[in-house]
């Protein structure tokens, strides 16, 4: 069958959403943003290995225009269309899909993503749509709707669909754990040198050495509950999914030989750190197929999953930067997410990893209705410190308005205690560009101060005497220009006594 996977180019006020791949969906002014989308990477795979013919057509990343990607579309003529959404574009997908059904009146359309996967019946109801997957998985389970169609499969559990005019459903979704099954992304049909983003060597792949988010032995014993985390609620059951470490080692030498891969980030919630038994057999892997030496790999990762032990480790295995969240310089609002980790775990676990040569992207958000301008404060001053310990080339940070999305812990505390300033289903207004929560301080302000610290002229200069190669040059380059499209995004930053003009909305603890 003939099989397309889209990504509309939508815009808002000329800019284009960071959909694929994205925890976050905001629309913004930085180029720089292109994430591969791994998981229906997979699906366009899988159906190719069974014979369907596949168009990946990501208007989003390769910048297209309505016409040029409209042609594409037409020239294809799909059978079958799938469309990743989330909550601030799932009504333009609603719209998108009965404009498709007026111009391809026997096309079959199926929607996927955290969103759908909360609120499934709701896109059967208000829309066009044939098919809703339900759970991460939807690369096997989308390839199980086309073989249905084609005739070949009963239909599988984790779909609604509408029967006799009324929404109906297989049954709740169910995780595979057989992903060293799974035949690796086809690079070459999913156009991956489309894809990377600022603070990543060239080239790039994406990978999944799992699918899920794992917690240190010394955590609580809980694992990937934080309250915010659209995809570990939404996607993955709050569950941690690894491939063994001969797969992923076996997928990045065919990356490196047939496609001169330098650099692999690894978009698994917390990546394999958290398993030292596993890192340990990596190496062995990559030793044993003299892969050491040929790539760098970057990766997500709990700081509380850091010790002296995993962190030589990770770089006996390549490593280069580790995406670290910090997400609050206040005890108590960590806790209040659930992260299972303090502020000092976390400036430890960041500092010994920088002790050691790595570099990290430290990542935080502002906006929590609990806090108050002080604990704001703390946020910035903790992220100035670990930003500005030890920096060398490729250390930088992202600062963002926290966003509940529809369905998570954090939206349905929201929505008990009154902090949303915005309707429950105004799922367009989910989309970054102001806050959603009622706040004791002017968040967008503080973000732009955030963004900010990377113009410290410590930080400049250090990033700039240890460049040692000409991709980290581009690197920089990149990266600059990243920085100001997202400074933007945020507006004039706060003056350096971090006063607040603005009058924001109240919401105590």
């Amino acid at each position: 069958m003939k099989t397309a996977i889209l990504y509309p180019p939508f815009r808002k006020d000329g800019e284009l959403p960071l959909l694929t791949q994205n925890r976050h969906l905001k629309f913004s002014k930085t180029l720089e943003v292109r994430i591969f989308p791994l998981v229906p990477g997979h699906l366009a795979t899988n159906l190719k290995h069974l014979g369907h013919e596949v168009l990946w057509l990501d208007g989003i990343n390769r910048r297209m225009s309505d016409d040029e990607f409209d042609k594409h579309l037409t020239d294809f003529a799909p059978e079958i269309v799938f469309l990743e959404t989330k909550a601030p574009v799932v009504k333009r997908h609603w719209k998108y899909i009965e404009e498709l059904k007026t111009r391809f009146p026997k096309m079959v359309t199926v929607l996927m993503g955290d969103h759908v996967s909360y609120f499934p019946e709701e896109s059967v109801v208000e829309s066009k749509v044939d098919y809703v997957i339900t759970g991460g998985d939807y690369d096997i389970v989308g390839r199980n709707i086309v073989q249905h169609l084609a005739g070949k499969e009963p239909l599988g559990p984790g779909v609604w669909f509408r029967k006799d005019g009324v929404p109906a459903t297989t049954g709740p979704h169910k995780l595979t754990d057989a992903l060293d099954s799974l035949p690796f992304i086809d690079r070459v049909l999913t156009r991956f040198q489309d894809y990377g983003e600022a603070y990543l060597l060239r080239p790039t792949a994406y990978i999944l050495t799992g699918r899920g988010c794992g917690a240190s032995e010394d955590s609580p014993g809980k694992v990937g509950l934080c309250t915010f985390c659209i995809w570990q609620h939404a996607l993955w059951g709050k569950t941690a999914r690894l491939r063994s470490p001969g797969n992923v080692a076996e997928e990045m030498q065919e990356c490196i030989e047939k496609h001169g891969v330098w650099e692999f980030f690894d978009d698994n919630e917390s990546g394999p750190i958290y398993n030292i038994e596993w890192l340990k057999e990596f190496h062995k892997e990559l030793v044993k197929r003299k892969l050491l030496g040929r790539f760098q790999f970057s990766s997500n990762c709990r700081a509380d999953t850091l010790s002296v032990e995993v962190v030589d480790l990770l770089v006996k295995c390549g490593w280069r930067l580790l995406k670290i969240g910090l997400e609050s310089g206040s005890d108590y609002s960590i806790k209040h997410l659930a992260k299972c980790e303090t502020v000092d775990l976390i400036s430890r676990g960041v500092k010994m990893a920088k002790d050691r040569g790595l570099v990290v992207l430290l990542t935080t958000m502002m906006g929590y209705p609990w806090e108050t301008e002080e604990d704001v404060k703390k946020t910035y001053e903790v992220t100035k410190e670990l930003l500005l310990y030890k920096v060398r080339t490729g250390d930088c940070m992202q600062a963002s308005v926290v966003i509940a999305y529809p369905g998570s812990p954090l939206w349905r505390e929201a929505t008990n205690k009154d902090w949303l300033l915005i309707g429950k289903t105004d799922y367009e207004k989910y989309d970054m560009s102001h806050p959603i929560l009622k706040s004791q301080y002017n968040a967008s302000e503080w973000c732009a101060k955030t963004w900010n610290l990377m113009k410290h002229p410590k930080f400049v200069f250090r990033q700039l005497v240890t460049v040692r190669s000409l991709r980290e040059v581009d690197l920089l380059w990149r990266g600059l220009k990243s920085l100001l499209g997202h400074v933007q995004d945020y507006g004039d930053p706060l003056p350096e006594n971090g006063k607040i003009h603005a009058t924001p909305q109240t919401a105590g603890r």
